[in-house]
């Protein structure tokens, strides 16, 4: 038996990566009776046929599931924005964040253009999202700044992109490995183009260790699956001080006792996170009304 990693699956055939070995699998028929379909990134052991190829055993149990694209162990989310040309959107960042903690997914943020950032909005993000737990780095293609810590980041993990577009996430990619945007736009585009997107999932392998996987339209995902129940626990901050709220079903916005507005009066919960809560709220609100009607 091999272990390995799926890093593409395409029309039934799975591509197990053992070590610099690349193995052609198919999956057993006990996956399609129990209704368990093989994914990219799937931990797994084989078994080979004698000529060559391999057939899936068995899967181990993932620790999370993304499905656009359909990718399975995610460590972590890399969400890139520019610091200008476009001007970052906050309530886009919150809402890709509020995506990766409903699935237990650790985010990266990476602001681009630094070169060109001449009213320190970097200073001004990082002061918002470091103190709350995540990780912010800033790049410039320019001058090749910040590539290094990057880097670091991407090592040995498999990651996935996300971010608007005109950011510079093809840039990005082309100065942390010549030639992988490339690669990356062309698995992008199968995903565009496929009926079933599960088939043109790929992990890309970083010369430096690792896997980065793209996620196309991952961002014109709606949060409606997240529910209004849950949505304070995909905001850090909020969820940490909702455990001192009077009420232990506290949606604070209107209630007395509300340990997390008070938290927002002494500055210790930024407003512009909270706003962007009741705005994520409010919509999560607006589609409940809608299927009422």
């Amino acid at each position: 038996m091999v272990e390995g990693i799926i890093i593409k699956g395409i029309a039934g055939f799975y591509y197990v990566q053992a070590g610099d070995t690349v193995y052609e699998c198919k999956a057993r028929g006990k996956f399609k009776n129990k209704n368990e379909t093989p994914l990219v990134g799937d931990c797994v052991t084989i078994s080979m046929d004698g000529e060559g190829k391999g057939v899936i055993e068995t899967i181990e149990p993932r620790r999370n599931e993304l499905f656009r694209p359909a990718v399975a162990n995610v460590d972590q989310s890399l969400i890139v924005f520019a610091l200008k040309n476009p001007d970052p959107h906050l309530n886009l960042l919150d809402k890709l964040l509020i995506l990766g903690e409903y699935v237990g997914i650790k985010a990266i943020i990476c602001l681009n253009k630094a070169d060109i950032d001449d009213i320190n909005m970097f200073e001004h993000i990082r002061d918002i999202y470091e103190p709350i737990g995540y990780k912010v780095v800033v790049t410039s293609v320019v001058d090749q700044s910040g590539f290094d810590v990057l880097m670091d980041e991407l090592h040995g993990r498999i990651t996935v992109l996300a971010g608007p577009s005109g950011v510079g996430k093809s840039s990005i990619l082309n100065t942390i490995q010549p030639g992988l945007a490339a690669k990356v736009g062309e698995i992008s585009e199968k995903i565009k183009r496929g009926k079933h997107t599960t088939r043109h999932s790929e992990l890309i392998a970083l010369e430096s260790g690792g896997y980065v996987v793209d996620t196309p339209g991952f961002s014109s995902i709606d949060i409606e699956f997240v529910g209004k129940e849950h949505l304070a626990t995909c905001f850090p901050e909020i969820r940490e001080m909702a455990n001192a709220c009077q009420f232990n079903n506290c949606m604070h916005i209107k209630e007395p006792n509300c340990a997390v507005k008070e938290a927002v009066e002494r500055g210790e919960i930024h407003e512009e996170r909270y706003n962007s809560y009741l705005y994520f709220m409010n919509l999560l609100e607006d589609s409940r009304r809608k299927k009422q009607w």
